[in-house]
């Protein structure tokens, strides 16, 4: 299979609208940024999503993020956002990189390989070790997380927090 990491493009391909419906508002925590209320709407919202890479226009107390998408066999499978820096409300919940994987492709390796990926894009930002935080019942997201290294460092209020340090990041991917 042929896994190809793409970062957020504008236009964008319809498929990425589909996947975005099928994923819904968001679940787990994760705030689906591309679920909007029809294609209009969500053609307006790429370049505002775009420049926030760039820190252009960013709400009060976001930080810059880029989104990339995962395809499998020129299909897309999910998508993360990379946060290009921590805030206090970051560290808590959020952390670096959030991730999601549409529901028709679950249970297939999907998740590791876009985590592993988006791993490598905060390695070329210069992060040197990444956080990520997940609900404590999501199972799914824990095991992509420590497939890729991930090391639970605190469990509070039912959140996980895992660090990455980017050295491991090679180590991980040998192991799917």
């Amino acid at each position: 299979m042929a896994f190809e990491l793409r970062e957020l493009a504008v236009p964008e391909d319809k498929k990425i609208y589909e996947m975005a419906r099928e994923i819904g508002p968001g679940e787990n925590g994760f705030v689906n940024s591309l679920y909007t209320a029809g294609y209009s709407k969500f053609l307006n919202l790429l370049p505002v999503l775009r420049d926030y890479s760039s820190g252009i226009d960013l709400p009060p107390g976001h930080v810059p993020q880029t989104l990339y998408f995962l395809y499998a066999d020129g299909r897309p499978v999910g998508y993360g956002k990379l946060r290009h820096r921590l805030t206090d409300s970051l560290l808590v919940t959020g952390g670096h990189i959030g991730y999601c994987i549409r529901p028709t492709a679950r249970g297939k390796g999907y998740g590791t390989a876009l985590l592993s990926g988006l791993l490598g894009k905060a390695s070329e930002l210069g992060i040197d070790r990444v956080l990520l935080t997940c609900d404590e019942g999501n199972e799914g997201s824990r095991r992509v997380i420590e497939n890729n290294g991930g090391r639970l460092a605190e469990l509070d209020n039912r959140y996980c927090r895992y660090w990455i340090g980017l050295s491991n990041v090679q180590a991980a991917a040998g192991r799917d």
